[in-house]
């Protein structure tokens, strides 16, 4: 897990969020979810889906209000590739201005379990960026979930993180954390402990969800910085895991 930070320091504020069992659609998200297939592959079962990685790029400021601008969403499948075990389905995300600059690149994959070999393209290989061999981490900081932390109002209203059936179902034992809660968490702890608190000090975050958090573990992210610039920003390498858990 790697980003591009601009080195500072201290303090993280917890949060709590409330949620909302259904949007206000009130759609079922598997037949949403199912609604929109992809050409020329398979037509792949929801209910059987979790964050695979997040990568994003700010490309430039967002502005704290939109009094006055339209903000667009430009979302696209750039690849679909049969991994064996499962296939991945990888988008592009672009938050940009209407008719004007993009702000923010988010490059996505969803890993849907059991649902592959039907003879797809493999991808590419998976890039790693593992901290420092035997490298005390420079910056630690803790965070303890709760029931509350996994319903979020972030816009997935997927089953497997609010009733425990399709967590059981999936062999996870009950419901999980959103990845994309895991991955917030992490950006936020890196850049209140190094970078000051101040958005304007990450340029890029990007994370790979390698196994599953459960509402009431303690993450714990650990931080190296690399002492490598590209250009004006540092790279810093880190690790989530679960107290006494897996990363």
């Amino acid at each position: 897990m790697v980003a591009l930070i601009r080195n500072v320091a201290p303090r993280f504020a917890e949060h709590r969020y409330a949620f909302k069992h259904t949007d206000q659609e009130v759609v079922d998200f598997y037949a949403r979810s199912a609604a929109n297939p992809i050409p020329n592959v398979p037509n792949f079962d929801s209910r059987h889906v979790v964050d695979g990685q997040r990568y994003i790029k700010f490309l430039e400021p967002i502005p704290p209000s939109s009094a006055g601008r339209k903000f667009e969403l430009r979302s696209k499948v750039i690849g679909v590739y049969d991994k064996g075990k499962g296939s991945v389905v990888e988008t592009e995300t672009i938050l940009a201005e209407k008719g004007g600059k993009a702000h923010v690149q988010i490059i996505g994959s969803m890993f849907f379990v059991g649902q592959g070999g039907w003879g797809g393209p493999k991808g590419p290989a998976a890039i790693n960026y593992p901290p420092p061999d035997g490298k005390q981490p420079d910056a630690v900081h803790m965070m303890q979930t709760n029931k509350e932390s996994s319903h979020l109002l972030n816009g997935d209203y997927n089953p497997l993180h609010a009733t425990p059936e399709p967590g059981q179902k999936m062999g996870f034992g009950g419901a999980i954390m959103h990845g994309l809660f895991s991955w917030n968490s992490a950006c936020h702890a890196l850049l209140q402990t190094l970078g000051g608190s101040d958005p304007g000090n990450l340029k890029e975050f990007q994370a790979r969800f390698a196994a599953p958090v459960k509402p009431g573990d303690k993450l714990v992210t650990e931080a190296w910085i690399l002492g490598k610039m590209h250009d004006d920003w540092e790279e810093v390498r880190f690790a989530t895991k679960v107290e006494g858990g897996k990363v």
